[in-house]
């Protein structure tokens, strides 16, 4: 089960919504071995598309030195669908390579940039294999 604080959720909703129509995409991280996601880190989509993400290899190597030295780890890898349903896609599946971090989808299908209906899920994705989880929003930021 994914336990998100009510402040993050809303961050990557408006991320996703802000995005719209290109796909959003970024991390959460939290202290290596938690499981807790804490700190929001919005990322570019190098991709720039409203059907495939991409994180930029530069940022994504910085962020990653960055979380190294924090004693982090990417606790959720989040993106948005703009034009289908909140479930993996082939190429999200063969791209997730972090097993033990949430991947959390956002579709902005039915509101695009505008408040409305959205759907947050979230999976775990190990070897190729989807398994969608519980999500927890619990008060806080």
């Amino acid at each position: 089960m994914l336990t998100i604080t009510q402040a993050l959720h809303d961050k990557i909703v408006a991320h996703a919504r802000a995005d719209h129509p290109d796909e959003a995409c970024g991390v959460l991280a939290g202290p290596a071995g938690s499981g807790r996601p804490e700190r929001f880190i919005p990322m570019l989509n190098a991709a720039r598309s409203p059907t495939f993400y991409e994180f930029d290899s530069g940022d994504l190597l910085k962020l990653y030195r960055e979380m190294d030295d924090r004693d982090e780890e990417p606790v959720v890898i989040y993106h948005s669908h703009t034009a289908t349903e909140a479930y993996p896609s082939r190429t999200d599946i063969s791209y997730a390579n972090e097993p033990g971090a949430h991947y959390v989808l956002v579709s902005t299908a039915e509101c695009g940039n505008d408040e409305g209906p959205i759907q947050f899920r979230s999976f775990r994705i190990v070897d190729g294999e989807v398994t969608e989880e519980e999500v927890e929003i619990v008060p806080g930021g």
